[in-house]
């Protein structure tokens, strides 16, 4: 279940993976390349969502508090990283019903199944191929005020990600099991000693 680890940093739980950018960073239109990752809450999520702006009006809170933006009061339409995806993405059948968060760091995240090694007593590391986007994973985030080149909000700095299980794969993209046949290994068992008579 989702919770609030600390005034600024949530735990979401469930929810799912898009545009991942977990173990190469990336960079846009000239920025510095980070690591960073998509991810889609349901509306129907309220417990998260609950936890999700609690967080934000900390962070909000902790902005007026250092100073970020030099004022007595909290500005007015900032920014934030809780996104609408039927405003935003209405075209896309993924984000329909559903708000968003785009979270990134400068730092990898430790991507991580649900299994711990017997050996090391350490999280077994994933790789790329395990987490795709459409999979549903857990992600902390810390939210964080900022104010840069005269923008003025809340950003989402990207934590470390557990995979909690597949989805159906995103962007078009299919699996090689949806798009052939395959034998089991019983079946070639059968086929091969039918060959062999």
């Amino acid at each position: 279940m989702s919770k609030l680890s600390s005034e600024t940093k949530v735990l979401l739980t469930n929810v799912r993976l898009s545009y991942p950018a977990l173990f190469v960073p990336k960079g846009f239109e000239g920025q510095e390349p980070k690591y960073s990752a998509c991810l889609i809450v349901p509306k129907d999520d309220l417990h998260s969502l609950e936890i999700i702006y609690q967080a934000i009006e900390n962070a909000k809170k902790e902005g007026l508090a250092r100073g970020v933006w030099k004022g007595a009061k909290i500005p007015e339409n900032l920014k934030t990283p809780l996104r609408d995806g039927d405003k935003e993405r209405a075209d896309d059948p993924a984000f329909q019903h559903s708000y968003f968060i785009n979270a990134s760091s400068k730092y990898a995240p430790m991507v991580v199944g649900k299994v711990l090694d017997r050996n090391t007593g350490k999280a077994v590391r994933l790789t790329e191929e395990e987490v795709y986007p459409g999979c549903y994973v857990n992600v902390t985030i810390n939210f964080y005020p900022y104010n840069a080149a005269g923008n003025k909000g809340i950003a989402a700095g990207l934590g470390n990600v557990q995979k909690e299980a597949d989805g159906e794969p995103l962007g078009g993209r299919s699996t090689a099991e949806a798009e052939f046949e395959f034998f089991t290994e019983e079946e070639l068992d059968t086929l091969l000693e039918d060959f062999l008579k």
